[in-house]
Parts: structure tokens; sequence; C-alpha cells
């Protein structure tokens, strides 16, 4: 018979009891380095875990604090105590050091832009604060990593010599950069090599790249210009407006006559020119009390014109090549044969008179005369209306015959009436015949 062995109660209590082996988790030092021991005993390796001093710190791949470097993806930056960084840090990457900027939280800057204190900066991929061109060369950083606006003079972008900020040197150019930093570059269309931008009200040119321009600047027009598409720029930068005397464009030269020329550039910079070779009395303009006509090459017009309003032309008078301005009533003015002839221009408008004033007969402004050897003569001068003639019969020295009759020195009498008009030929009034069309004034020619 076999003894039964009896074992206490309270034994089997304390087997049934006995707790499995759990371990203190938390931070721990591994020789100089700290690790963080989950409650298996296990390393935690890239995650975060508070201190004692309530502060977060992350273990890396090696589940060993890390310090001094980037975290979670590089998404925050540790110091060498293991803290998040956070505002501006100065960073090293090999042998060079970098700005890096990080939000509160820790989290870093990338990417993108970033107002601090009212001022922007950039900040690449990695977190770099950048300097110099960037975005395209659309913007510029100054060396403090600050945003450009406004005006600034610099070298561009593909320089050699690039360095950030302002520098001194022929090969600076100026640029203008909005508000938002971005480099204004103008939309051209067609060839335009240059477009414009005012600024504070005044207007710039700028070519493709943004690079403020000097000089004649054609901004329109395309292959074949005329001096209308182009603008001329001050050595600042600024359109020219009102009177310049200067070189005309270098592909418009063989247009002119003179190496040098007189030119007047509207409020917007424009240079007045004529639209077509006619020249239009609608065209004339009036500058500082006296009126200008500028021809198709934008140059001022002098001597006798012919002036077009609409199908039908005029005479106007401009002066000496030293005025060019228009000028009125009577004149004498010497022509192409050397010869002094007189004039008359309407005081009110400056067309050149045709008809009588003061017992004289004017065509198209020039005094009609008879040929001396014939003592009197019938001319037929065209209507302003521009249907038919009217006959006048005047003496060598300009005088209509009115009410008179005379005789050429062929014999043939004429009789006139109060204006001076032929009303019989030889005691006929039959007129018929032909009669000879006055001389058209001695047309100036100063393209």
């Amino acid at each position: 018979m076999k003894k039964k062995i009896l074992l206490p109660l309270f034994a089997f209590g304390l087997i049934l009891a006995t707790p499995t082996v759990i371990y203190a988790e938390g931070w721990s030092r591994s020789g100089s380095d700290w690790i963080y021991l989950d409650k298996n005993n296990d390393k935690v390796t890239n995650e975060w875990r508070k201190g004692a001093d309530d502060k977060w710190r992350y273990l890396n791949d090696n589940g060993v604090m890390a310090t001094n470097s980037w975290v979670d993806n590089d998404k925050y930056y540790v110091d060498d105590q293991g803290l998040i960084a956070e505002g501006w840090r100065k960073l090293k990457d090999g042998n060079e050091y970098y700005w890096a900027y990080f939000q509160n939280g820790g989290k870093a800057v990338k990417g993108n832009w970033k107002n601090i204190d009212n001022k922007y900066y950039y900040f690449d991929d990695d977190g770099k604060m950048l300097t110099g061109w960037i975005l395209d060369n659309n913007y510029y950083i100054k060396s403090d990593g600050t945003m450009v606006t406004g005006w600034y003079k610099l070298l561009p972008p593909d320089s050699e010599e690039q360095k950030p900020g302002p520098n001194s040197g022929n090969k600076e150019k100026w640029y203008y950069f909005t508000n938002t930093g971005k480099k204004f570059k103008p939309v051209l269309n067609g060839n335009a090599k240059f477009g414009e931008k005012k600024i504070d009200g005044v207007r710039y040119a700028f070519d493709e790249n943004g690079e403020l321009v000097s000089g004649w600047m054609q901004i329109s027009g395309g292959s074949n210009p005329g001096i209308k598409n182009y603008r001329y720029m001050n050595d600042d930068g600024t359109i020219r407006t009102g009177w310049y005397s200067l070189e005309p464009p270098e592909d418009l030269l063989g247009n002119y006559n003179h190496l040098v020329e007189w030119f007047y550039f509207s409020s917007t910079g424009e240079p007045y020119a004529s639209k077509t070779d006619k020249l239009n009395i609608s065209d004339l303009v009036k500058i500082k009390d006296k009126q200008y006509l500028f021809n198709k090459n934008g140059t001022p017009v002098y001597g006798i014109q012919k002036v077009y309003q609409g199908n039908t032309y005029s005479a106007y008078y401009f002066g000496e090549s030293s005025q060019c301005y228009l000028i009125k009533g009577k004149q004498n003015i010497k022509e192409s044969s050397g010869k002094s002839e007189e004039y008359f221009f309407q005081t009110s408008t400056g067309k050149g008179l045709t008809g009588t004033k003061d017992s004289k007969l004017y065509y198209k402004g020039r005094l009609v005369r008879a040929n001396e050897y014939m003592k009197y003569q019938v001319f037929a001068v065209p209507n302003e209306s521009g249907s038919g003639t009217t006959n006048y019969v005047v003496n060598s020295s300009g005088k209509i015959v009115s009410n008179g009759k005379v005789k050429d020195a062929d014999k043939v009498e004429y009789k006139t009436n109060a204006s001076g008009v032929l009303t019989a030929i030889d005691g006929s009034t039959n007129i018929s015949g032909s009669f000879e069309t006055p001389q058209e004034p001695d047309w100036a020619n100063n393209d």
C-alpha cells in the first residue's frame, strides 16, 4: 500500500501565485550612451520617449539616444543633450556650415518660404537656408538669408563672378523684385526684345531676363519696326520723355540723313512720328506753345511741307532747320532755285492760302505771278473743294486785275470782275481753252 504525501495548503498557494518576471521600463545607461528599455527589457528604436525632465528625446536605429543629428526621417534635429531644436540653428554638413530653422515643436522648414520676424527666408529640401539666386533665378536671397524686394543691383545668375549680396563692377545689372520677391520679367510679344513696367509712376524697360536696360530699345513691331516701336532708356533705366538729340536706333540708321537727330518723346516714351509717308494735319502736336509735325522717322520737319487733310493737301511752313515749328502769316522764303518768293500762310491755321488777299493771288501759299514777258496772265486755280478751277488774271508782281481790262504781250484782252476773276476774252464771254495751272510750292525734302 502506497503512502500518500500531503502538501500544506499554503505551499500550494505560493506555487500558484508565483509571478512572471517583469522588468522596469525607462531610461538606462549603457556605457556612455543612454538607451530606453521597454517592459520586456528590449531597446526602443526609432521612437520618441520622454525623460525625467518631461522632455522628449529620440532613440535611433541602434536604440541609442540621438544627439547632434537629424532624426525621425530628418524632420527634426536634436542637440548634444538630445533635446529637440527650435528656432535658428547653425549646422554642419561635411566641411560646410549652414543655417536651418525649426518651428515651435521642432519641425524643420524644408522646401518652402518662411516668414520669420517679418522677413522671408527660403529653405531647400534638406532644410538649408539658401542665398543668392534661387527658384529658376526668379528670386534673390541676400547673404543674411533675407528675400530681396524692390530695386537691387546684382551680377546676373550666369555670371562666373556671382556671389551673394550686391557687388561692385561693370558687369552688374539692375533688377526689380516685386513685393512677393519675384523678379519682374516682361512678357514679350512677337520679336520684341524688351518690355516696360511702371514703378512708382516712372516707366522702365527690362529685357527677357529681367535686366534693366538703357539706350534704344525695341518693344514692339516684330521684324519690321518703325521708330514708334522703340523707346529710349536713360542710363538710370528711366524712359526718356521730351526733346532729346541722339543717334537713331542702329537698325533704322539707313532711314536718316544725319548721324544725330532730334526726337520728341511723349509722356509714355513713345517718339512722335507720322503713321505713314504722308504728313497729316491731325499729327500736328503743340509743344510749349509751338506746333510741330514729325515725319515717319520721328524727326521734326522744316521748310514748306505737303500736309494732307483727307485726300487733299496744302502747304504748311515749319521754318528753317533750326526752328522746325509751324510759322504763319506772310513770309519770304528762299527756294531751291536760289530766289526768294513770297508766301502767305493763314494766321488761324498756318495753311497755305489758296485765293486772294490784299489784292494778290496765292496758290497753296505761294504768290502767283504772271511771266514778266507776258505782263498779264490767266491762271486756272484749282478750287479747294476739289472740283473745278477759277480763272484769275494777275500781273507779273502777283497783283490781281479787279474790275478792269488789260492786254497781255500778245495783245489778248482780259476783262475781270471785282474779285479778279476772268469774265471775257477779247470782248467774248464765251471763255474756252485751257489756262496755266499755278506753280506749286517748292516742297522741302528733309526725310
